[in-house]
């Protein structure tokens, strides 16, 4: 065999690959979320969270937790829902910036698999990454309550008292990402090109 024709086969596998990692953590999504606040740590269905989030109604669980946490609700339920915009090729760049993968890792430890899981912190990362692309996918915005829903394990570690700062860290980056890419748009349009 040819030197070219074995790296042929490795960029394809590496490619095959890369997909099926894709696909396979798009299959995988979070179906129960464990919330804690301080010392309190209660599991619920993915599903009551969406229900609260999208109408405001706690099932007895949530509201008992809450209430415990000495949370307000309505701040918890904003957190979830408010959206934040950005393409998913700019979120891609972003997330794999040397700032990017800083946040990750902070984030990651607000939303995670839960503590005794093998993963390590890097797989942490790339859960948290994959679950955040596949938010801004089909419309160009993430929120929280989509990332949790989205993360590649069947469960998923929500540190509650942290949930406003980890939106705050999301919004961060994605304002230092989209102004890049405003300022390089507009020196773009600015460069005329010569006629030919």
């Amino acid at each position: 065999m040819t030197r070219p024709f074995i790296k042929r086969r490795w960029i394809l596998l590496l490619a095959a690959s890369t997909t099926a990692v894709f696909y396979s953590s798009a299959v995988v999504a979070a179906q129960k979320v464990v919330l804690k606040y301080s010392a309190i740590r209660m599991t619920l269905p993915v599903t009551e969270l969406k229900m609260f989030a999208e109408t405001g109604k706690m099932s007895p669980a949530l509201e008992m937790l809450l209430g415990n946490a000495k949370n307000n609700p309505e701040t918890v339920r904003r957190s979830l829902n408010k959206p934040l915009k950005v393409s998913q090729n700019l979120l891609e760049q972003a997330l794999n910036s040397q700032v990017g993968s800083a946040i990750l890792d902070e984030v990651s430890q607000v939303i995670r698999t839960p503590s005794g899981s093998e993963k390590s912190g890097n797989e942490h990362r790339q859960a948290l990454q994959s679950a955040l692309l596949l938010s801004a996918k089909d419309d160009d915005r993430i929120t929280l309550l989509e990332a949790i829903e989205n993360y590649p394990a069947e469960e998923v570690s929500v540190e509650g008292d942290k949930l406003v700062e980890a939106y705050g860290k999301l919004v961060v980056l994605s304002e230092q990402f989209s102004g890049v890419s405003e300022r390089l748009q507009d020196i773009l349009q600015k460069i005329r090109l010569p006629r030919l």
